[in-house]
C-alpha cells in the first residue's frame, strides 16, 4: 500500500533524505523513527504530497502520489506534527467539513463522528469552537479527521501528542482493529514502547539514510538491553549522547576542595 523509491530531498544544501527506500504492506504498521532532524516528517509529507521529493517515488495504494495526486490521497489519513486547524470552527463543523471533502454522505458522517468523539471522550466539546479547546482536544479532533472517511492508509506523525492516557490507550486499540481490517499503518513516535507494541516491524531513520528496517521483535531481541528502546540507541550512535549527558551533569558536581 506504500511504496517508497530512492527517495531524496534537500533543503538548499542540507541534505535530508537520501536513497530512503522502503514498502509496507496491508494489514502491516511500521514504526518509522528517527532523532528530531532524521527526515521522518519530511519523508511523511511526500508521501502524504504536501512536499515534491528532490528524486524518487512514492506509490500509494497503486497513485503515484506526484503522477495522481488527487487518487493517492483519497486513500491516505494523515495526522500532522504540526496540525493547523480552523480555529473559528466548533469540532463538528470541521470533521463534517472534511467529510464532505471525501464525499461521504450526511448522515454517515454525522454517525461516525459521534461515535469517535464518544471513543475520545469529545462528545462534550463538539458544538464549542476549536479556538477554546485544549491541546489534546485539539489532538483527538485531528484523529478523528484522518480516519472519518475509512482510509487504506493512515499516516501518523507523532499522533498521542497532548493526548492523556486513557484515550491513548483507546487509539492504540483502534489501531490494532484497523491492522485486523487489513489497513496500513506509517507511525512515527519518540514512544517507543507504543511502537513496540502495535507496530511489527520498525524502521529507523539516521541523518537522512535508513539504518535498519526488521521485524521489531527481532530488533529488540538483538539489542543488548532488551528493548526497541535500547536498539533505537545502539543503532544512533548513542555514546555520544550519553557522553554528553554525562558532561552536562558533571557541571552540577561540587568544586573539588
Amino acid at each position: 500500500m506504500i511504496e517508497v523509491q530512492n527517495l531524496a530531498k534537500s533543503y538548499a544544501s542540507r541534505v535530508v533524505l537520501s536513497d530512503v527506500s522502503f514498502r509496507i504492506g496491508p494489514g502491516e504498521a511500521a514504526a518509522y523513527l528517527g532523532a528530531n532532524g532524521a527526515g521522518k516528517s519530511t519523508t511523511v509529507k511526500i508521501i502524504a504530497g504536501l512536499l515534491g521529493p528532490d528524486a524518487g517515488r512514492v506509490v500509494v495504494g497503486g497513485h503515484d502520489v506526484v503522477a495522481e495526486p488527487l487518487a493517492a490521497k483519497r486513500r491516505l489519513g494523515y495526522v500532522p506534527d504540526d496540525a493547523r486547524l480552523y480555529e473559528s470552527l466548533t469540532p463538528a463543523e470541521y470533521l463534517s467539513l472534511v467529510a464532505e471533502l471525501y464525499h461521504l454522505p450526511r448522515e454517515q458522517a454525522a454517525d461516525r463522528i459521534n461515535q469517535m468523539a464518544a471513543v475520545f471522550e469529545l462528545t462534550a466539546v463538539l458544538d464549542r469552537a476549536i479556538e477554546t479547546l485544549s491541546r489534546g482536544q485539539r489532538q483527538k479532533v485531528l484523529l478523528i479527521a484522518a480516519m472519518i472517511h475509512d482510509p487504506d492508509v493512515l499516516l501518523l506523525d507523532e499522533p498521542l501528542n497532548g493526548l492523556d492516557v486513557e484515550s491513548g490507550l483507546a487509539l492504540r486499540k483502534i489501531l490494532e482493529g484497523l491492522l485486523e481490517r487489513g489497513k496500513t499503518i506509517l507511525f512515527c513516535t519518540h514512544i517507543l514502547e507504543l511502537a513496540e507494541r502495535v507496530c511489527g516491524r520498525t524502521i529507523v531513520l539516521y541523518q537522512g539514510r535508513i539504518v535498519a528496517d526488521a521485524p521489531t521483535a527481532e530488533l529488540v531481541r538483538q539489542s543488548r538491553g532488551g528493548t526497541l528502546e535500547a536498539a533505537f540507541r545502539e543503532l544512533t550512535r548513542p555514546e555520544q549522547a550519553d557522553e554528553g549527558a554525562r558532561a552536562f551533569l558533571r557541571t552540577f558536581d561540587p568544586p573539588a576542595p
